[in-house]
């Protein structure tokens, strides 16, 4: 018997001989299906009640309907899923796959939705320092800096033998009359500095600052809160920190100095420095001329400044020359470092580990690209320091999944936003009985075997 179709069916072009006809009556569909991957991730490590342990909940107990816990893992994430702002919570507060991952999965009351909208979640990030009458949720910076060297110290089962810590400052992009905005001559737009520390694609710290300092401003502070903490557990950890030459600076280097930790910092070439290394550069210059090809030297010498530093200290040049450009072919690069020649020799050091420190480039470049580190449009400095920190806890969350879960795979090195396009955004239809929940995704799913891999890994 022909089944008649809805009134408001929506018929397109035809498909040899049949009609093509389509509605919104599908039942219970959601694309993100993969986020059950990041709630497995999630129970291994421990993220979000560990972050939500770091908020004040000054609320009436009796009148919660979503908990600190559920913002918290609402916001981390729906940007995890490429949910950037709070309004996109007011379609994924109703999406059963978020409400299965959060344990929401029915509303509490017959007026609300299973999980948070816009206007409770703007006070989570709207709180102030002090909880009083109209904001009753604040959270705790020291907790939450130390979380990101809790999480990085647990992701070893042994420590390494060594680490490498890079430090870099980046800009931030603001668009209204932000707290705490200036203008930058050098990245020429008004913006925030943020710092960012990372170990590997392990990130450590997400500093918001002001922009108009010194980009190694409070480098210091940092970098002994995050070391004193790493020693905690590692105690004879050997600890190199690398920087280009914005943090050259002598109070860094002696902080390293008297703390046993290395450093290795690029360092601003002046007329000086390119003197020092004439012969080499005459030779390379030599070399190019010859084979039509970039050629380069290494150097190896003690320097100091006439002025700023307090020692002589280990410089390794890069002479470079390139042909065909005449005077211009000189590239020369220098770097600073308290490793002795005996651990690293001047082109090793130079090539193998301070270049190196470009792929933290590409970390950055996740969080702010992939998963909107740079969306910091609140008014105050606080509530934009916390969304840089609901940011960094996704990457740290796809991280996490990217190296449990998916090692050896073909998604093992691939970006936050490459494994959100393949893993986590996949359709889905769910259905509810008494005793299950079923998630039925697509049997199209390219990926469906590193979805399968993942899950059996991070289930053990």
């Amino acid at each position: 018997m022909p089944t008649e179709c809805s009134a408001r069916a929506m018929d397109f072009a035809p498909v040899d001989g049949r009609r093509v006809v389509a509605d919104f009556d599908g039942g219970a569909i959601t694309s993100e299906g993969g986020a059950l991957l990041l709630g497995a991730t999630d129970r291994t490590i421990g993220l979000i009640e560990r972050f939500a342990a770091c908020f004040k909940d000054g609320r009436a107990g009796d009148r919660v309907v979503h908990d600190v816990s559920t913002l918290v893992g609402q916001r981390v994430l729906g940007i995890a899923l490429g949910s950037e702002d709070l309004v996109d919570h007011d379609d994924l507060r109703h999406d059963p796959v978020m409400g299965v991952v959060l344990g929401r999965l029915e509303a509490r009351h017959g007026r609300c939705a299973p999980l948070a909208g816009k206007s409770t979640l703007n006070r989570l990030e709207h709180g102030t320092a002090v909880i009083d009458r109209y904001r009753r949720i604040a959270h705790e910076p020291p907790l939450i800096e130390r979380l990101f060297v809790d999480l990085f110290l647990d992701a070893h089962g042994k420590p390494p033998k060594e680490i490498v810590l890079d430090l870099d400052a980046t800009d931030d992009p603001l668009h209204g009359h932000q707290e705490g905005r200036f203008f930058h001559g050098y990245y020429d737009c008004h913006c925030y500095l943020p710092l960012y520390v990372f170990c590997g694609r392990h990130l450590l710290a997400a500093k918001l600052r002001r922009s108009n300092i010194d980009a190694s401003a409070g480098a210091v502070e940092e970098v002994a809160r995050i070391v004193a903490r790493i020693r905690e557990r590692w105690p004879r950890m050997k600890i190199i920190l690398r920087a280009d030459s914005g943090f050259a600076r002598e109070s860094l280097m002696s902080w390293c100095e008297q703390n046993r930790v290395d450093y290795l910092f690029g360092l601003a070439r002046n007329p000086r420095l390119v003197d020092h290394i004439a012969i080499e550069l005459a030779w390379a210059e030599h070399d190019a001329e010859a084979t039509g090809k970039p050629q380069r030297r290494f150097a190896d010498f003690r320097w100091t400044t006439r002025d700023s530093w307090s020692r002589r200290r280990r410089v390794v040049a890069k002479a470079e020359w390139m042909p065909g450009r005449g005077d211009n072919g000189a590239n020369p690069r220098f770097v600073v470092t308290s490793l002795k020649a005996r651990e690293y020799e001047a082109q090793p050091l130079y090539e193998r580990l301070y270049c190196a420190r470009g792929e933290m480039e590409n970390r950055i470049k996740e969080c702010q690209l992939d998963l909107f580190a740079d969306r910091t449009s609140a008014k105050t400095m606080r509530a934009n320091q916390l969304r840089l920190w609901l940011a960094s806890m996704a990457y740290v969350l796809i991280t996490a999944l990217r190296r449990i879960g998916l090692a050896h795979t073909e998604l093992a090195q691939a970006t936050c936003g490459t494994i959100r396009l393949k893993l986590l955004k996949i359709g889905a239809v769910v259905t509810k009985s008494v005793r299950r929940i079923r998630i039925a995704m697509s049997s199209a799913c390219p990926n469906s075997a590193e979805f399968r891999l993942a899950h059996a890994r991070l289930s053990r």
